[in-house]
């Protein structure tokens, strides 16, 4: 995968030598523009120096969370008022919609994988036809919620329907974890429902092209129980803001 979001997978009926031609003119002009008539690199662009540097600021965040949490659980035990213990039954209430506690149910688990490094590339292909893309992930992220998942897991970590599937280099960025292929989304809920999006979904469709082409992998494998942790992560919008609501102050698209 790619630090930037690559444009959809098209079917390979339709690639030829224009489309060659096309991306060589694309790759040019990006050169350019980035470039902006200086260095493309730089002393600063260490990438996974960076990422190691933030996982390890954000597992050292997960521990002080987890110690802190636990003591306000403590205190709120202590606490006999009626407001607070209206408030706790109210959390917890709130607690499985909001995917905070731990689950287990039938479902399916599917694995997404790069094309085998020893394999030589196809005549007509290009290195970026051999690898997962973030579009792909996030087609089956999508076809699984909207055929009702009730929960859902990618590689390690409970996901909710703001958890934001992104690439650092050839990696997954998943709420500040960094993961390389085969990439494993499981999700519980009717498998045969489940199983339908996936075969519908036109987007998965092609990338299935080019598992038959390329040997991308795919394998969805159904399982009558499959247990989920609950979601840890922060559940607050760090960069959202509430629109206005008056519609003359609203800006326009142009």
């Amino acid at each position: 995968m790619g630090r930037r979001l690559r444009p959809p997978r098209r079917p390979l009926s339709k690639i030829g030598v224009a489309v060659a031609m096309a991306m060589a003119g694309v790759l040019f002009a990006t050169s350019a523009g980035v470039a902006n008539g200086t260095s493309l690199r730089n002393d600063t662009s260490d990438l996974p120096g960076l990422v190691r540097s933030e996982v390890s600021r954000l597992k050292e965040s997960q521990r002080q969370t987890v110690a802190l949490q636990s003591e306000v659980d403590q205190l709120s035990s202590q606490v006999n008022n009626a407001e607070v213990r209206n408030l706790k039954n109210e959390a917890s209430r709130l607690a499985g919609p909001a995917q905070l506690e731990a689950v287990t149910g039938p479902g399916l688990r599917v694995v997404l994988d790069d094309a085998p490094r020893d394999v030589p590339i196809p005549e007509g292909a290009s290195p970026d036809d051999l690898v997962v893309h973030q579009q792909d992930l996030q087609a089956v992220v999508n076809a699984l919620w909207a055929a009702g998942a009730e929960a859902m897991m990618l590689m390690d970590q409970r996901v909710i329907s703001t958890s934001a599937v992104r690439c650092v280099g050839s990696t997954l960025r998943l709420q500040g974890q960094v993961y390389s292929p085969p990439y494993i989304i499981k999700a519980i809920g009717d498998p045969a429902a489940l199983q339908q999006a996936l075969d519908q979904s036109p987007e998965i469709s092609i990338y299935r092209q080019y598992v038959t082409a390329f040997g991308l992998g795919y394998e969805v494998t159904e399982y009558a129980s499959i247990p989920m942790p609950a979601f840890s992560g922060p559940l607050d919008l760090k960069y959202a803001t509430v629109p206005d609501s008056d519609p003359s102050t609203a800006p326009s698209r142009g």
